[in-house]
């Protein structure tokens, strides 16, 4: 499997989930997911799931400074309905990560671990995402703008090019890069295109 480098480079995020570690799947329920599982589970890397990744790895630092995430017990709001632009992208990564879902998720085990009902959709905020620890109740509103990162300007011809069936395939294959050099300019930028702010 051949993917670019800077897949590696990004920072991993560690989560807790009790339900595995009951179930067996994980030692103590300690795994960790890296910016590479997200890609396969999208199908693609794009400043979209770049930023839903960055969302949601810098609302967990927030919410759990110097402790491991636990994975069911964060709820997720956004601002957007499911139906909306990119919010179905975006939540299908979060809910990877984090384990919330609207009504799909899992129902729990016994009256515990339930998943679904962690995540809403429509909700008065006015950032890209709230994150909340049910435990706790502490909260943080994460923006995600990469409008700062700008893409190189070859990529709109070479877009044209390929939508009209007339790009080669050594053009195809320059557009991937060009796509990817953004992504990745997006993670080396992650202070100018994340903000948390503690609700």
């Amino acid at each position: 499997m051949s993917y670019p480098d800077f897949f590696d480079e990004i920072e991993v995020i560690k989560v807790k989930d009790q339900l595995s570690a009951i179930l067996g799947a994980f030692s103590n329920g300690e795994y960790e997911f890296n910016y590479l599982d997200v890609v396969k589970s999208a199908g693609h890397s794009c400043p979209t799931v770049a930023g839903a990744y960055l969302i949601t790895l810098e609302a967990l630092k927030a919410l759990y400074p110097g402790e491991v995430a636990v994975r069911g017990n964060i709820k997720v709001e956004f601002k957007e309905s499911l139906q909306e632009g990119v919010a179905g992208v975006i939540s299908n990564v979060v809910s990877q990560i984090t384990g919330a879902t609207d009504k799909s998720g899992f129902k729990g085990l016994a009256g515990k671990f339930a998943r679904h009902s962690l995540m809403d959709f429509d909700s008065m905020i006015d950032s890209s995402a709230r994150f909340t620890r049910v435990d706790t109740g502490k909260s943080v509103d994460v923006i995600y703008d990469p409008s700062s990162v700008m893409p190189n300007p070859n990529m709109q011809q070479l877009m044209q090019k390929m939508m009209g069936g007339l790009a080669q395939p050594v053009e195809i294959k320059e557009f991937g890069e060009l796509w990817q050099d953004r992504v990745k300019r997006i993670f080396e930028n992650t202070q100018s295109v994340i903000k948390v702010i503690e609700v």
